[in-house]
């Protein structure tokens, strides 16, 4: 842990141990890592008093500072969902260990047999924001796929993750690891994440999870590698002759089900044939559900004055709401959405719903995000969902990694050629 009293000399201490402790990582067994992952899992089940204790010091603190309530939403734990973090170490552990797995084996002419094996990535620092249960994902996905991991969580949340922390070092002394696989920086201070991001010495790559503010910090502060997840302006655009009932069970659920997560609905895009039916009843729905509207012009006119709107902002569609708002726009047709998404998109997640087979294949074709639906909420965007167990971020760039990012994306590569002599001609 950080020492403020002197800064550097921890920092580059955490950085050095971390390294050591990815080298012994990358050697260790499938069976030895799933034991330590079952170990955490366990003292996650045992320790729950411990950390709900810390996570109501944090939420009384939000909550005196007037946090936004989809912070605190994001902040708050609870048994249940304790369970399911631990539950999702479970997922983790089950998961096959795509350490060692060789690609594209082959044999060359001369006789040398060529392959990429997988191997871990080494030294990952994950910066985050009020999320605690991201503490103990990423400990679990890193630890699988052989990588030391050093986390920077919000100041929202560092009681929590002290204590997460706490818990899943000691679990990982216990079950015969090297504990500094997962470290903790619990201060605050933004000069140690400056440093930290410099770090090219012990750091393979940065992962910067959540808003558009931190993530454009990381980006333009970092020295060492970065992989940007995160922050999305997620759309759903309804088509004409689409089934409406399916319709509006999507956008509600994208919308509602949790409005603080980066899948989350953001703007509704409404095809005009389908307007005058869709939107009173749809909008209905949404503001019964709590959701405040903020409606272009079309759509003001067809809500009328029983269903509550505001009137659409100039920067309303490049928002990622993360709270129960959302934008609400009529457009002229199916190009007229794509080019909506094409212009107010981030790369996330977008949705259609549409009888028409010939849109929904030129939807998945056309729009450039890290995951396309078809008559299907963008919720489901989660490394749980996708069937990787869990997720370090979700990520919108093309390279290294793009969408849900698990335990494959937290690996690279190296060719192993074998020879029995073999010399390249002069």
């Amino acid at each position: 842990m950080v020492n403020s009293s002197d800064r550097s000399l921890d920092l580059g201490a955490i950085g050095s141990a971390a390294r050591d402790a990815s080298r012994g990582l990358g050697q260790l067994s499938t069976t030895k890592k799933n034991e330590v992952l079952a170990a955490i899992a366990a003292a996650l089940r045992t320790q729950t008093e411990t950390i709900l204790k810390a996570n109501v010091l944090d939420v009384e603190a939000a909550k005196a500072q007037d946090l936004d309530l989809a912070v605190i939403d994001r902040l708050t734990l609870n048994r249940e969902r304790l369970d399911g973090i631990a539950a999702a170490v479970d997922m983790v552990e089950a998961l096959p260990d795509p350490v060692g797995a060789v690609d594209d084996a082959r044999r060359l002419p001369n006789g040398l047999e060529i392959g990429r094996r997988r191997v871990p990535l080494g030294v990952v620092a994950v910066i985050f924001e009020a999320r605690p249960n991201v503490t103990v994902d990423i400990s679990a996905l890193c630890l699988k796929a052989g990588n030391a991991v050093i986390l920077r969580g919000g100041r929202e949340a560092l009681q929590s993750n002290i204590a997460l922390a706490n818990v899943i070092r000691a679990a990982i002394e216990a079950a015969g690891a090297p504990s500094a696989s997962v470290q903790l920086i619990d201060d605050p201070d933004r000069s140690l994440l400056e440093e930290l991001l410099r770090d090219r010495t012990h750091v393979d790559v940065v992962v910067p999870r959540g808003g558009s503010g931190l993530i454009d910090f990381v980006s333009s502060t970092a020295t060492v590698p970065v992989i940007e997840t995160g922050w999305g302006v997620c759309h759903t655009f309804v088509d004409a002759g689409a089934d409406l009932a399916m319709a509006e069970r999507i956008v509600l659920n994208a919308k509602t089900r949790r409005p603080s997560i980066c899948n989350a609905l953001d703007t509704l895009l409404v095809h005009r044939d389908v307007a005058e039916v869709f939107l009173p009843s749809v909008g209905r729905t949404l503001v019964e559900a709590g959701v405040e509207l903020h409606a272009d012009g079309r759509v003001s006119s067809v809500l009328g004055p029983e269903i509550p709107s505001v009137v659409l902002g100039d920067d309303d569609l490049d928002t990622e709401w993360l709270a129960l708002r959302m934008s609400v726009v009529v457009v002229d047709d199916f190009e007229h959405a794509l080019a909506h998404i094409q212009e107010h998109g981030s790369g996330h997640s977008e949705a259609i719903v549409t009888s028409s087979h010939r849109h929904a294949r030129r939807f998945v074709n056309e729009v450039d995000a890290a995951a396309v639906y078809v008559n299907a909420s963008t919720q489901f965007t989660d490394g749980g969902e996708f069937g990787l167990g869990a997720e370090v971020g979700i990520s919108t760039q093309k390279l290294h990694a793009r969408g849900p990012m698990g335990l494959r994306e937290m690996t690279t590569y190296k060719w192993i050629v074998q020879g029995d002599g073999q010399v390249r001609p002069v």
